[in-house]
């Protein structure tokens, strides 16, 4: 057996033998789903960046600076790889700041398990709903439509790395990586979701902090490196890429709104929803960010040295750089434990997302609406069939979407950022939301997406004014938004109106 295979199959062991051991402690939902909200603060800040993270981030985003450099658009992607590292670490700060305390407080109260269970019991506190089964299902349905083509994305990423370590067929390493991330899940539910992710959240560190820094070494230092890129073009590594003021703002504009997403991530919430206690917050912050800064940064960094070691065009696909810049960098064993972290950043996210959706379904649906008496036992099994379901959906998707990981990540990013985001904010700093706002947020949101990105509106923006051209979540956030909080104002207006 090669180093690499050996470094590979001994990640592969220690998952399994995780979801083993945590299988024996999922015995009611609440375990399945939450891990009992027993989890500290190092634990959920990993988990919570893993998952956060995915296969975008070590192939998709150090493949786009590979390919465009710092500040170039032309890589064919809306915002340049600088300005979508800056926007997502001023929105993963905030998403802390703004959703995490206050998500934990008030899911504990209300006893929700999952995001729409928590928007359920919050809104039915002023429209006078105890049961709501249109929220649930139009949240659960914008939950599974989204998830599915982001974990499609974790899947072909898997395909994409195992074919660069190994030179299989990407379908085969498809096929694989799903196999084990659906086998874990089921086993051992969030804790060992939780548990895997701690591990492949410091395997994806070392990756982007160890792999750029040793080849820059490797290659001169940092001046030897600028010098190489610059000579391929100048203009890679400046903050506009040498194009107009108006596409270096369209850039700025797009990174920062990717960053807005993680204010309506459901995968994420979770997990400031399973602290042990909201004192905790503080603590699982301050960890995060630090560690969104060095991953970030490492991402950028690896696909401009990557761009230094290979020269432009090498690679027909530009994010298969990492895991070939891993073999060229580093002895086989080292390189198969970091093409490993290719495969933890893949599996941390697809794990939470079907372990999300399956919690929607399971909790919100069955649960809730067709079997309020279900047994725990029964809840957990339905839970891990669905698991199973939506984990062949996302396969199948896998074969009938040409699109990169990057672009399939950002669509089902910009969906669920605009459905969520702004009424969750809303939800748990503002008393005037209703419920008729939250569902004209979320509808709308999801809607604008679609249309933008399905009606090329950049097309058309472009034609109007040379150069501007949007991440779809920018304008759908601002629509969800608007109908979140003008819907809300409006009824709470007739409201005083009616007592008057």
């Amino acid at each position: 057996m090669t180093g690499l295979a050996s470094g590979f199959t001994l990640y592969l062991f220690v998952l399994l033998a995780v979801a083993v051991i945590t299988s024996r402690r999922n015995k009611t939902l609440p375990d399945f789903l939450l891990a009992g909200r027993k989890l500290g603060p190092w634990v959920v800040a990993f988990s919570e960046r893993a998952s956060g993270e995915s296969g975008w981030l070590l192939l998709g985003l150090t493949g786009l600076a590979y390919a465009s450099g710092l500040g170039d658009p032309s890589g064919g992607e809306v915002a340049p790889a600088l300005w979508t590292a800056v926007g997502c670490f001023c929105g993963l700060t905030l998403a802390w700041l703004l959703i995490a305390r206050p998500l934990r407080i008030a899911t504990e109260k209300y006893g929700a398990l999952t995001l729409p269970r928590y928007l359920e019991a919050r809104l039915g506190e002023s429209s006078g709903r105890k049961h709501d089964p249109l929220l649930r299902i139009v949240s659960t349905a914008i939950i599974a439509f989204c998830f599915t083509f982001y974990v499609a994305a974790q899947f072909d990423a898997s395909g994409k790395a195992l074919s660069a370590a190994f030179g299989w067929e990407i379908w085969v390493g498809t096929v694989l990586g799903m196999g084990v991330i659906v086998l874990y899940t089921l086993m051992g539910g969030f804790l060992a979701v939780a548990w895997t992710d701690f591990i492949q959240g410091w395997l994806m560190l070392i990756t982007l902090v160890a792999l750029p820094l040793a080849a820059i070494g490797e290659m001169g230092g940092f001046g030897a490196v600028s010098e190489r890129v610059g000579a391929i073009d100048p203009e890679l590594l400046t903050l506009s890429g040498g194009r107009s003021s108006m596409v270096l703002w369209s850039g700025i504009i797009s990174g920062f709104a990717i960053g807005i997403g993680y204010l309506g991530q459901p995968h994420l919430a979770v997990r400031y929803m399973s602290l042990k206690s909201p004192d905790d917050v503080a603590a699982a912050r301050g960890i995060a960010v630090s560690y969104g800064l060095l991953t970030y940064g490492g991402a950028v960094l690896l696909g401009i040295a990557a761009l230094a070691w290979f020269g432009a065009g090498h690679f027909e696909d530009p994010e298969m750089a990492m895991p070939a810049f891993a073999k060229a960098v580093f002895p086989g064993w080292l390189a198969g434990l970091l093409i490993c972290g290719a495969l933890a950043a893949m599996m941390s996210t697809a794990d939470s997302q079907l372990l999300v959706t399956s919690s929607s379904f399971t909790e919100d649906l069955y649960h809730q609406q067709v079997d309020p008496d279900a047994s725990q036992q029964k809840l957990v099994m339905i839970g891990r069939l669905v698991t199973v379901v939506v984990g062949l959906l996302a396969f199948a998707l896998t074969f009938y979407s040409s699109s990169s990981i990057f672009k399939k990540v950002l669509f089902a990013w910009a969906g669920l950022g605009a459905a969520f985001g702004p009424p969750m904010v809303l939800c748990l700093w503002w008393q005037g939301v209703t419920r008729n706002g939250v569902l004209a947020g979320m509808i709308s949101g999801l809607v604008t997406v679609l249309l933008w990105d399905n009606l090329d509106a950049n097309a058309w923006l472009s034609s109007q004014v040379e150069g501007l051209r949007l991440y779809s979540l920018a304008p759908g956030f601002l629509v969800s938004l608007t109908m979140t909080w003008g819907v809300s104002a409006l009824e709470g207006q007739n409201r005083r109106g009616i007592e008057r």
